[in-house]
């Protein structure tokens, strides 16, 4: 069992009292977690609970209106120049890619390299070569976004944002939009990034195959009390063994049946 000095000194991100609003409309309030250095954390719930909202804080896209977050030992906050210090050290998976329909995937994945150190254009070339192979798109340098599939656009965005070898990865609902067998590609695909390159990932998704094959604990926000009702791990979460609400636990089952894996169809679990 890990202590509470280890766990305390293998904290990446800690969240405390936080408050999420869009003017007067409350999100989320009163939540307080912890991500580990090395898990992968996936944050669900319902649709409409504050999923994104909660990833968009995380990266600096939005404050709090109360609590914080500290990552890496720093307060996020508005303050430019320490937040710009502290994105170069965790990478972004947006949902659709985020890709430069005008570049090639090298140039798409070289830009970070480019913008943010000093590196020449050899070695920058060297490590896109590198970042592409490690999805699986080695080969794939020169063509456009827009001549591929989407499971590879997502596959390219993931090597951009690893481009600067980050100590955390958001990954914002890495399925969407993929048929079965791609969505478990992906899935796959992480769980490697995160065994090979020792970055801890933060993932918000819905999809419960990606749950149950990828996280090593879960963050369930919950819409009616507008806070986070769990945070375990999924199987001890459906299984019980873990302390939840009774709706985890219906919300989890609703995918557990074998029968859904085999399924080549998409299921809404909202």
């Amino acid at each position: 069992m890990r202590s509470t000095t280890e766990e305390s000194d293998n904290r990446v991100i800690m969240v405390r009292d936080l408050e999420m609003r869009y003017g007067s409309y409350l999100v989320m309030s009163k939540l307080n977690f912890d991500v580990l250095r090395g898990e992968i954390k996936v944050i669900m719930g319902g649709s409409g609970c504050g999923k994104s909202t909660l990833l968009r804080h995380l990266i600096g896209m939005e404050f709090p209106t109360r609590g914080s977050i500290v990552m890496l030992s720093q307060k996020v906050s508005p303050d430019d120049a320490a937040l710009t210090r502290l994105r170069h050290r965790f990478g972004v998976l947006y949902q659709g890619g985020a890709l430069w329909s005008s570049m090639t995937l090298a140039e798409n994945v070289a830009l970070p390299m480019e913008t943010f150190t000093r590196m020449g254009r050899k070695e920058i070339a060297e490590v896109v070569a590198f970042k592409l192979a490690l999805v699986g798109l080695s080969g794939f340098g020169d063509r456009y976004p827009a001549e591929l599939s989407g499971g590879m656009r997502k596959r390219a965005g993931l090597a951009r944002a690893i481009a600067l070898d980050p100590e955390i990865l958001f990954v914002d609902e890495p399925s969407a939009g993929l048929d079965p067998l791609s969505a478990r590609r992906l899935d796959e695909l992480i769980l490697a990034l995160r065994d090979s390159m020792k970055t801890t990932v933060v993932i918000v998704t819905h999809e419960l195959d990606s749950i149950f094959t990828i996280a090593d604990t879960a963050l369930f926000l919950d819409a009616e009390s507008k806070t986070a009702i769990a945070d375990a791990n999924p199987n001890e979460l459906r299984n019980g063994t873990a302390d939840a609400p009774e709706r985890v636990r219906t919300f989890l089952r609703r995918g557990a049946a074998p029968q859904f894996l085999a399924q080549a169809e998409e299921i809404d679990y909202d």
